[in-house]
């Protein structure tokens, strides 16, 4: 296929998601051969007139507090600081790098069923919301980036594409339609249809925070045989384990929502705004190459060029050496350029 027949494919952004099979998600691989020039855009017509969607907003808040503790002497442990660089990793990286962005959004890759199931419970406990509407919100973005419907357009603001746009309600993101158009492969699998028909979610994200306080007091508790002693170790677990974990992972999706499309370079003409910032690429572990994601939005590496590191992409790799990754996506490589 030429890159004219390409860009062709490309326009339609996601409009095949309504198809019955869930390969038709991606069929948007392409790139468009213009710039859009960054203009001020207002919210989205869905989310307004504003209104204050109190369930985020409360939740965010407080897991950001709870972080701050980290600042307290007596919640911190070097057992807490390794817990919460190897969460990163663990659920950053294979939750929402690997699980809900390459895997299920784009389907870069295919994978036995409990490794996907596995990948899908990790992205919970980073607090982004359920795998079916995280699947949807991006889903739409690409159809419309940087474009008026875009749900997080920096073309609105900085704040808002940061962090606003998930504080307000949005009739599109909260209605069945949303779903049915943008994640209907997923909610066939009732894995996916139960963590959403029931908010179960939200409960795996609690279970996974008591498992780290629990877990902490007991280790403490039986290392020192002092219940105080195994209290503190406990908290600080769960302070650096979970709520620093959390609110570091989240900060770092959220920038490739907002720091990459207002700065850095692009290697590919995509229509939009989207950038290659290497410091988010660092942070996210791959992600912040985002203009080359959205040249070749269904290819599970993201690092084009010999020096973009895509660690992501490496455990993928790693997954496709020992059989557990097949169909592994690679670049189109496509020609047209900046």
């Amino acid at each position: 296929m030429s890159t004219t027949d390409r860009t062709k494919s490309g326009h339609a952004k996601y409009d095949s998601v309504t198809a019955d099979e869930s390969a038709d998600v991606t069929a948007a691989n392409s790139i468009e051969t213009s710039h859009k020039s960054p203009t001020r855009m207002s919210v989205p017509a869905t989310a307004q007139p504003i209104r204050l969607l109190w369930r985020y907003s409360i939740a965010l808040m407080i897991v950001h507090l709870l972080a701050l503790l980290a600042f307290v002497p007596w919640l911190f442990s070097w057992t807490g600081v390794i817990l919460a660089v190897l969460g990163h990793f663990v659920f950053g990286m294979l939750g929402i790098t690997i699980g809900y962005h390459r895997l299920l959004t784009h389907q870069g890759f295919t994978c036995p069923k409990w490794l996907e199931y596995t990948f899908a419970m990790l992205g919970i406990c980073c607090l982004q919301d359920s795998p079916a509407r995280w699947v949807a919100v991006h889903r739409m973005h690409h159809k419309h980036s940087d474009e008026q419907p875009d749900p997080h357009s920096p073309f609105v603001g900085f704040f808002w594409s940061h962090v606003g746009w998930l504080l307000v309600a949005n009739r599109d993101h909260d209605h069945v339609t949303h779903y049915e158009r943008y994640a209907r492969d997923l909610l066939r699998d009732r894995f996916y249809l139960r963590l959403e028909r029931y908010q179960l979610w939200f409960y795996v994200y609690g279970a996974h925070v008591l498992l780290f306080l629990l877990g902490g007091l007991a280790f403490g508790w039986l290392a020192t045989g002092q219940y105080f002693a195994g209290l503190q170790f406990g908290l600080s677990l769960l302070v650096w384990g979970v709520f620093v974990r959390t609110v570091f992972v989240l900060h770092g999706t959220w920038a490739v929502n907002s720091v990459t499309h207002l700065w850095g370079y692009q290697n590919y003409n995509t229509g939009d705004n989207s950038r290659n910032h290497w410091l988010v690429a660092l942070l996210s572990h791959g992600e912040g190459w985002h203009n080359n994601h959205h040249a070749d939005q269904r290819s599970a590496q993201h690092g084009h060029k010999w020096w973009e590191f895509d660690m992501a992409y490496r455990v993928i790799c790693i997954l496709e050496l020992v059989g557990l990754a097949k169909d592994v996506k690679r670049p189109n490589k496509p020609s047209a350029s900046t």
